[in-house]
């Protein structure tokens, strides 16, 4: 994600869409999300660091990084990543969040590879059994939910933090409202002239666009309890380890398969779907289409993730 190519949109970058064994093209687990300055890590799976150098990415803003849970496809590349970083000279905070469990391999890592920047390395345990805020700054709220699996696991839904309206420089001139004034007008506030008419807000303000969303759920079973928290996002990444034809795999390991993701999407009503966690067992572009296809027969605004896939939010709203 190079810095000089994105503007105000939402960005997600798929590093890695494999599940446990990786092939050529569908890498261990892991996401970048982009929201202006700011690049956000969703799981770091082996070989996390190099698929960053190869799809342009930098480490240079990454200060946080979420993992769903501690199996090894999601959180082996967290200690060559947090050992690079520190061998080039870490000169920021990287806030590490996940399930219980991570302290203690945050804490591992650090003593092994990164310990003059044990500091600078802060890792965050959520309980993940309840629905919880974790994170949030001046344009971004982060919620973690629980998914079921064979281990502590949970999503994460991001939300952009609603813009402040445009002022229409052309109509605050028309009612001679003053410039000191435009920040309340920003905020939602109406303007009441000297002989106390009162100008409405919408009258000299602009919307601004809706602000985006994204939730990823990675691993879990089909599992209805996250709909609610899940409701509306404009992308839902939602793992789909196997076809229809393999429930019964599935519903062994508590993992989903392309139907459960697609009725996930459909109850949840989200602007669009993106698949992935595939088994090793579907390893060709042609086995991955195949699985696409069963999704869209029953939710028609579906993608296949592939590694260096890239997703434009702004783009998605108009497809």
């Amino acid at each position: 994600m190079n810095d000089a190519n994105y503007g105000d949109s939402m960005y997600l970058k798929v590093l890695g869409c494999g599940s446990a064994l990786p092939k050529p093209g569908h890498q261990h687990s892991s996401q970048l999300l982009r929201l202006r300055d700011k690049v956000y890590m969703i799981d770091c799976g082996e070989g996390t660091q190099m698929q960053l150098l190869r799809f342009g990415g930098s480490w240079a803003n990454l200060h946080r990084i979420f993992i769903t849970h501690l199996h090894g496809d999601h959180c082996l590349g967290l200690p060559g990543l947090l050992s690079s970083m520190s061998m080039s000279g870490l000169d920021h905070p990287v806030h590490i969040y996940g399930p219980e469990g991570i302290e203690a391999y945050v804490h591992f890592i650090v003593e092994t590879f990164c310990r003059d920047d044990a500091e600078r390395i802060i890792p965050h345990q959520i309980d993940h059994r309840q629905v919880q805020r974790v994170y949030e700054d001046h344009s971004l709220v982060v919620t973690a939910f629980p998914l079921k699996h064979r281990v502590p696991c949970i999503g994460y839904r991001f939300d952009e933090k609603p813009k402040p309206r445009h002022i229409d420089r052309e109509m605050c001139d028309f009612y001679q409202i003053p410039i000191a004034y435009f920040g309340l007008l920003k905020q939602g506030a109406d303007f009441q002239q000297e002989d106390g008419t009162v100008i409405p807000n919408h009258k000299v303000t602009k919307s601004p666009r809706a602000p985006f969303s994204f939730a990823y759920c990675s691993d879990t079973a089909y599992y209805p309890p996250i709909v609610e928290t899940i409701k509306g996002v404009d992308l839902l990444y939602h793992e789909t380890t196997f076809g229809a034809d393999k429930m019964d795999r599935a519903v062994a390991t508590l993992h989903s398969t392309t139907t459960d993701a697609a009725h996930i999407a459909q109850q949840a009503e989200v602007g669009h779907l993106l698949i992935g966690h595939y088994s090793a067992r579907y390893a060709t572009p042609e086995l991955v289409e195949e699985l696409l296809s069963e999704v869209k027969s029953l939710f028609p605004r579906s993608f296949a993730a592939e590694d260096g896939l890239t997703l434009d939010f702004q783009k998605l709203r108009t497809l």
